[in-house]
């Protein structure tokens, strides 16, 4: 692909040099929907916190897969069954590659970060949680991680607590010596931010944890396609992220969890393929990862997502951190030029995301007012309702940015912001 080559960079801080060995308006050209007209505007489409566009190269291997080897997995004995089987299980190692898993049965395929987390609340907790154990989370956390542990909680009589928010958007990391104590049975807690961009200190937090005998589990929908991860550099025990934030299909997912974890853990749903034999009274159950994948799975999915995961390595997580981190800190620098404008977050390191809030307009009218010009923003709450009473507001305006996007998209957009202003005026 586009991408010259720079060998053994795990450092997220990297120098601009490896950003600028990618040919950016290459790359942008890989992704056929980017050239179309919206509302007779070309298309800028700041929304990949949401969901990313696609490249070709993940287009043509689903493509590929439906029109030479669909077939069901595992339980067939021809040649059609053995590719897919092959194809389906070497996305799952490439995943285990991808986030430096020490084994491929480490890693689950699910439908998405949400579907990931509600299985360890629901396999997991349900044997481990029980009556004032403590669930610990943060205030900045997307509902996904937080509604199950609510669910949970309220089945085995667990007590949540939650880490707070400073004004900056970050986490107030001085609070967890009181509330990181030996009841933590659990700290779940999101790798950055998707209202405010934050990048938390996940290695540290795991260690924090670790040290007082809590297990981890890591939100990592808005990290995975972004920087280098390595879930043992991390420390983490549990970490969930989506293929349809990374350049792969909708409704694939990943859930990473350590091996002896996930050996102690019963299945989540019983069907097919999970189990080595039934009788009409019993049943016994494979060993992970199949354990808690009953059913058919979504085997063009783990496809797509495996072409993503090269697509993306053939570009490098280094240079794509770099990118990603310099449009978003341009773009909240220019959104701050807007006249009663708020920005949240970090004003430092931040994902590739800004929210914003303008006097001018609720949230959900610059929205629609943005997309008359082709500009695809996403506003309200985005699944933080609780993060967005923090900070008194009922939803922000967020752009979030990919490899694809440009500065002169960002200049474009607040053009557009300050035309919205002059007409809410």
């Amino acid at each position: 692909m586009h991408w010259r080559g720079i060998a053994g960079v795990a450092d997220c801080r990297v120098h601009k040099a490896v950003a600028s060995q990618v040919d950016w308006r290459a790359v942008r050209e890989d992704f056929p929907i980017l050239r179309q007209r919206v509302r007779g505007h070309d298309l800028i489409y700041f929304d990949s916190a949401a969901s990313s566009q696609k490249p070709r190269a993940v287009i043509e291997a689903l493509r590929n897969f439906y029109e030479r080897d669909n077939a069901n997995v595992h339980r067939g004995l021809h040649t059609l069954s053995g590719r897919a089987t092959e194809a389906y299980e070497h996305a799952r190692q490439r995943v285990a590659e991808y986030i430096g898993a020490a084994s491929a049965d480490e890693i689950i395929f699910t439908r998405g970060t949400t579907e990931s987390i509600n299985l360890v609340a629901q396999a997991w907790g349900e044997k481990f949680l029980g009556e004032g154990d403590v669930i610990l989370l943060t205030a900045m956390e997307h509902h996904s991680n937080l509604v199950p542990w609510q669910l949970l909680a309220e089945r085995k009589g667990a007590r949540l607590q939650f880490l707070p928010v400073r004004d900056d958007g970050t986490l107030d990391i001085e609070k967890l010596h009181s509330l990181l104590t030996p009841e933590v049975k659990l700290f779940a807690f999101t790798h950055i931010s998707n209202s405010l961009g934050t990048i938390n200190p996940v290695a540290d937090l795991c260690a924090k944890a670790r040290a007082v005998g809590a297990l981890t589990l890591v939100d990592a929908a808005q990290s995975a396609g972004h920087m280098p991860l390595d879930v043992q550099e991390l420390g983490c025990d549990f970490l969930a992220f989506s293929g349809h934030k990374m350049c792969a299909p909708t409704g694939i997912g990943v859930l990473y969890g350590r091996a002896e974890l996930l050996d102690s853990t019963p299945p989540w749903q019983g069907g097919g393929e999970m189990i080595v034999s039934v009788t009409l009274e019993k049943s016994t159950f494979k060993k992970p990862p199949h354990r808690f994948e009953a059913g058919t799975p979504n085997i063009a999915g783990a496809v797509g997502l495996a072409a993503a995961i090269d697509y993306i390595d053939a570009i490098g997580r280094p240079a794509i951190f770099e990118h990603d981190s310099e449009l978003a800190r341009y773009a909240a620098d220019r959104v701050s030029e807007l006249p009663g404008t708020r920005v949240f977050g970090p004003k430092e390191e931040r994902g590739a995301l800004v929210g914003f809030v303008m006097d001018a307009a609720h949230p959900h009218d610059l929205t629609t007012f943005a997309d008359q010009y082709g500009l695809a923003l996403r506003g309200g709450h985005h699944c933080n309702q609780p993060l967005m009473r923090r900070f008194n507001v009922p939803g922000t305006t967020r752009a979030s940015f990919y490899f694809y996007n440009t500065t002169e998209e960002i200049d474009r957009m607040v053009e557009i912001l300050h035309a919205a202003v002059q007409f809410f005026k």
